[in-house]
């Protein structure tokens, strides 16, 4: 169990540090002295556990000057599928890979396993 749990803050250290990669860039093109705080989404079926992102994020943002003391703010991106058969848009979560209405399989995930960046707040 502990094996895993290292695992899987592994995979979010390895998202933590690719979305500073991106804030350091930004904030070099546009000469920013210090990151506040970053805004990301996050799709609901990603597979991100947040606590896990937010203490990677915590650790790294620490070792260096422009993202010292920067807030993580992590907003939900809800899971939806399309149905093919009837071309139906559902809830992913609420009803996995069956369309509610009409009972069909031959599904798709439309949005919900994203991570985007949606905002840089800097000084």
């Amino acid at each position: 169990r502990f094996a895993m749990a290292k695992l899987i803050k592994k995979y979010e250290l390895g998202i933590v540090f690719y979305i500073l990669d991106d804030v350091k860039k930004v904030a070099l093109e546009n000469n920013v002295e210090h990151v506040n705080s970053v805004t990301i989404e996050v799709g609901e079926v990603s597979t991100v556990i947040p606590d896990y992102l937010l203490d990677c994020w915590n650790w790294a943002t620490n070792k260096n000057e422009l993202t010292k003391n920067c807030k993580l703010k992590i907003e939900t991106i809800k899971a939806f599928s399309h149905c093919e058969t009837c071309k139906t848009e559902f809830e992913t979560v609420k009803n996995g890979k069956t369309c509610p209405k009409c009972g069909g399989s031959h599904t798709y995930l439309v949005k919900g396993d994203e991570i985007n960046i949606k905002e840089i707040e800097v000084i």
